[in-house]
């Protein structure tokens, strides 16, 4: 049973067309509700919702139909306007900041790079002195598994120092998950400790 609550949609167009022609308007037919517990009555008396129940309910989930994909002349045209735009961006960090250099295209290794800090950061790491690292296990998980995503799919289409890299990078941030998961199963297990004895 649905907690929604429910109204009655009357057009009130129809009416207003009946009042002009002179005649009265028909009270507005309501949809038959569905058998439930009566509402409890509210103070102001406003539209109620109406809800049916399908007929039958599919057990597939609906499929989003995705747009048509770019053209190539929209791809490249967006990728100008694009590299256009980063340009301005970077020279105005530039004025602003002179003594900074050029950046770095981004490249294959930034990319990684940053899956590994954001995983490593999930698990806790990069705490500061004397607080308690605030660890995300399930957001640690998504990004390893990312990460076994990325190496999967560009299989084959790396060079030997992007591949060593990631494999790397991959077998690090899966032992730290090992590690870090078999201390929480380790404190999930252990009784807790008894407390102080007290002062008498």
């Amino acid at each position: 049973m649905s907690d929604t609550p429910k109204f009655t949609v009357i057009d009130r167009r129809k009416m207003k067309a009946e009042e002009e022609q002179g005649n009265h308007p028909q009270p507005a037919a309501t949809l038959p509700e569905p058998e439930a517990a009566p509402a409890p009555p509210e103070a102001n008396a406003g539209p109620r919702l109406v809800v049916s129940e399908p007929a039958q309910e599919t057990a597939q989930p609906e499929q989003t139909e995705l747009p048509p994909p770019p053209t190539a002349q929209e791809s490249s045209e967006q990728k100008t306007a694009y590299d256009a735009s980063a340009q301005r961006l970077e020279d105005l960090v530039r004025a602003q900041n002179p003594a900074m250099g050029p950046q770095p295209p981004v490249s294959f290794e930034h990319l990684v790079q940053q899956f590994y800090v954001s995983a490593m950061i999930q698990m806790g790491a990069g705490a500061q002195d004397g607080q308690r690292p605030r660890v995300d296990i399930l957001g640690a998980r998504q990004t390893i598994d990312l990460l076994g995503i990325l190496a999967e799919k560009t299989r084959g289409n790396l060079n030997e120092a992007e591949d060593r890299m990631l494999q790397t990078v991959l077998f690090e941030v899966r032992m730290a998950f090992l590690e870090l998961t078999s201390m929480i199963t380790l404190q999930s297990v252990q009784p807790p400790a008894p407390p102080p004895p007290g002062k008498h």
